[in-house]
This record gives C-alpha cells, structure tokens and sequence, in this order.
C-alpha cells in the first residue's frame, strides 16, 4: 500500500468521520411486514380488523377477542423473498472527488435474502364479557446485502432490521354487539449499517491504492406501543372495526466502528476507531378501519384501510453517548456525528378481499391491496429503494369442525408500480437538503416479491 504523509492522514481521517454512517432509511421502520397470519393473508388482510377468525384478532383488533369462545391459539410463519436489483445499464457513481473513478463498480447483485417471520397468538376467555390475549410478531424487519464492488458501496453495504412485538391484550364485550379491547406492543429492535468510506475528497488519485476504511454501526432498544381496539355488529351479517396504534420512539444504543483506519503516527498502517452513539428511531401511528359483510354463509366480501403518520419520521442522526468529544464525533462533530435527511410522507394502504366457504371444511381466499412507500422521491437511497406496490394474495382454510384444528395457507406477489430510482447523495445536519459533496449514487432498480405463510389454529 502507497505510504501518505502525517498530513495527508489527518486530512483522511477527518473526511471519513465526518461520513462514518450514513444509514439512510435502513432503521426506519418504514418497510412494514404485511405477512402477520396466513388467515389474514389469504385476503390481502382485508377487513382483518372486523374479522376475527382466531387468535390473530390480538395483533389486527384487541377487540375480536370478544368474538372467540374458549381459549384459542394460532401459530405459523411466513417467508418472504424480495427481489431487488439494479439494471446494469442505469448505475452511474461519483466519488467526492470526481475526477477519481469508482472502481469497480457493479450491479451490487440481489440485495435481499429469503427471510422467515414466525408468530404465535393466544386468547383465553375470562368471564361472559372479559376476554385476554398475548401474541409474538414481527412488525418490522429488513436484511440488504450488496455484493463486493458494489458502485454504492459509499452509500449503502450491509443493512438489517429485526423487529420482535410481545403483545398483551384485553377486550371488554358490552353483551350488546359492541367489544373494546386495548393492548400493549413491546418491542425490540436491533439494527445493523454498514458502507465503505471514500476517501478521494482528500487523498485524490492516491485513494485508488489505500484501502476503504469500513463503517459498521450496531444498535438496539425496548419500546412500548399502544393498541386500542372497536368492534361493532351492525347486523347479524355485517360489523366493523376500528383499531389505532400509538407511535413511539426508539433509541438504538451501540457502537459505530471504522477499521482499516489510517494511523497518524504510522503511515502505511490501519487500525479500528470506536465510539458509542445512539440512533433516535421513530415508530409512526396508524389507524385501520376494516368492514366484513357476509351475503349469505358462503360468500364474505372484506375490505379495510390504514394511515400511517410516517411523516414524523423526518431525519436520522447518528449521536454521541459521550459527555465529551470522542475518536469519532471529535472530527466529525459532537454530539452529532452524522445527519440523514428523510422527509417520509404519511402512507394510505386499500385492501379488498373474499372467502367462499366451499363445503363445511373448505374455504378458499382472495384478495388485493394496494400499498403506498412512505419513501420521499427526493430522498431515495440505496438501502430502500422503495416505490408502491400492489398486493395480490390466495388462500385456502381446511377446518376439522369436530375437534377445532384450522390450517390456512396463504401465497402472495407484490407487484411495484414502477422502478425505483435511487439518487443518493451525502448532506450534512447543518444543511439538510444542499448536497455537501460532489458524491452520488444513481440507479434503477427492478423490484419483486413472493411470499408464502402456513398457520396453525385451534380453539379448545
């Protein structure tokens, strides 16, 4: 490796703190996890809110559990595999310093692995009018993986999410056709980010033959949201329900580690820097509506809405534990040590859904949703490149009425209402919408997804 001045290195080792992490929409929580039950699925989770087939009703409406006689559960898991990758011949990178190429610079293949999201639901009828639930999901969640060389690597390497909710519930029934029910999510989440630093903006050409320092950050924390839930039988054939999440705050304590560090006093030489930080993550509120009306005891029409506030997620910042500057925020800037500018808009999701109970064990599901990204168009990066999507979904339930034992099966394609195009750049807290540097990532992807979800029911 090409040796560099005292100088050189200090100048490098100020450039890369000052771009350690830049985790864009990775931590956001907006890639929300339709895949909660198979049941649901089948339609599209349609009119989930004013359905309670099972013990799902815990996480979709507190308040179905009401509707369930004796002690119920549900469990399963659902796969899901997203495709996303960029086309060749639409990639274009930037470094800091322009005149200096990226190279290599690939598609960064399939970014997304197949992922299994387990569940486990359970309701236990109290008195005539007290019913008590509990549930285990996973609300959220995300796992991106660019290949080596990577044209964005400066951008986006490594991103996970794991989101876990242990749900408590109780629903109250009046005994006249309405049900309350209310309910705690305590979550836990943890998150990793990783990218390559660029240090051309400083060492030029002579970047080309150092190597990339590489930003890991990790984090993780407990949180709490709140669900209350209504459920109201209009008539023997028709109900509604209502059900509204509070949103919270997370605050993602870890480390930010940089390795493959120029040494001051040793050119030629690297090493790891550390400092603990923290990431303020936010969580948004949402309200669904959901309407089940049955014609008669074959066909059930489902429909239902849902808002998320995803507007309160407005910027990510990466922030100092310390009480004073570090390795990393005494060059980068205490206590902030990075900013990412978000903006994401509040999000509307339609669903539309039907099960035709074709003999006393089978039914067979439909069902279609449309879903809006929150991703703001002007602040695409290549850690989400996310756009609307259609939900298209098929379900079968086979039921044993004699001894209470329901299996559902459910499959689902979602279908992305146009490319997604991807321009990231580098801003700064201070100016949080004037790019800081001439560096830039473009490219359009080409998006899709299939998932599959088998559930367990039983009702005793």
């Amino acid at each position: 490796m090409r040796q560099i001045s005292p100088m050189l290195a200090r100048a490098i080792r100020f450039a890369t703190l000052a771009a350690v992490a830049v985790p864009a929409t990775a931590l956001a929580g907006g890639f929300s996890l339709n895949e909660q039950s198979a049941s649901a699925m089948g339609t599209a989770n349609a009119g989930a809110a004013a359905n309670p087939e099972n013990a799902t009703t815990v996480l979709f409406n507190p308040a179905g559990m009401s509707q369930l006689s004796g002690t119920n559960i549900s469990f399963g898991a659902a796969v899901l595999d997203i495709d996303a990758e960029a086309r060749e011949n639409t990639i274009s990178a930037t470094r800091q310093n322009p005149a200096v190429p990226v190279q290599p610079a690939t598609t960064g293949g399939d970014i997304a692995d197949p992922a299994v999201l387990p569940n486990f639901y359970l309701t236990h009828e109290v008195s005539d009018t007290i019913d008590v639930g509990f549930g285990i999901h996973a609300p959220y969640g995300l796992a991106a993986d660019y290949d080596d060389g990577f044209a964005g690597r400066f951008f986006a390497d490594k991103t996970e999410l794991t989101a876990i909710a242990f749900t408590p519930s109780i629903s109250v029934s009046n005994g006249n056709g309405l049900s309350m029910g209310a309910g705690i999510n305590l979550i836990y989440a943890e998150g990793r980010l990783t990218r390559y630093q660029d240090l051309s903006g400083i060492a030029g050409p002579a970047a080309l033959a150092l190597d990339e320092p590489y930003a890991d950050i990790e984090g993780d924390d407990i949180g709490a949201t709140f669900r209350v839930g209504f459920l109201y039988e209009i008539s023997e054939m028709t109900q509604i329900g209502l059900s509204a999440q509070t949103g919270t705050e997370l605050d993602l304590k870890g480390d930010a580690t940089i390795s493959d560090f120029p040494v001051l006093s040793s050119p030629g030489q690297t090493t790891t820097l550390t400092e603990k930080v923290r990431v303020p993550l936010a969580i948004p509120e949402s309200a669904t509506l959901g309407l089940r009306h049955r014609f008669n005891d074959e066909f059930t029409v489902l429909a239902g809405a849902t808002y998320a506030k995803w507007s309160r997620f407005e910027e990510l910042d990466i922030i100092s534990r310390r009480e004073s500057p570090g390795e990393v925020s005494s060059v980068s800037g205490y206590p902030y040590i990075n900013h990412v500018t978000e903006k994401w808009q509040n999000t509307w999701q339609f669903n539309l859904g039907g099960i035709w109970q074709a003999t006393p064990e089978w039914a067979l599901k439909a069902g279609y949703a449309w879903d809006e990204s929150p991703v703001n168009e002007q602040y695409v990066t290549a850690r989400i490149p996310s756009e609307d999507r259609h939900w298209l979904t098929l379900g079968a339930q086979w039921k044993d009425v004699s001894t209470g034992w329901t299996v559902d099966a459910a499959v689902g394609t979602l279908l992305f209402s146009g490319d997604a195009d991807v321009d990231d750049r580098e801003y700064t807290h201070q100016n949080p919408t004037q790019p800081a540097t001439p560096a830039r990532y473009q490219g359009s992807y080409d998006l899709s997804a299939l998932s599959a979800a088998v559930e367990v029911s039983k009702a005793f």
